[in-house]
């Protein structure tokens, strides 16, 4: 499984978030971690190559995590 490093404040941002689409992102980035399969994904080669974005929605709005993954020992 890959570590997951946070740059600048993201860790922070992250906890701002409600807690259900913390929770939701939280399972999302976890199954980046183990290669699999992610529910609601896009990449974004506008930020660089390998960057995706993790959508989440839910009733107080549409929630976004940018990640990396093509680094071999972390995300």
């Amino acid at each position: 499984m890959k570590l997951i490093r946070f740059i600048g404040t993201s860790r922070d941002d992250l906890s701002a978030f409600p807690s259900s689409v913390r929770n939701r992102a939280g399972h999302e980035l976890f199954m980046v971690q183990v290669g699999r399969q992610l529910a609601d994904w896009k990449p974004i080669p506008a930020v660089g190559a390998g960057a995706c974005e993790i959508r989440v929605r839910e009733e107080s709005g549409a929630y976004r995590v940018i990640y990396v993954a093509r680094f071999e020992d972390a995300v």
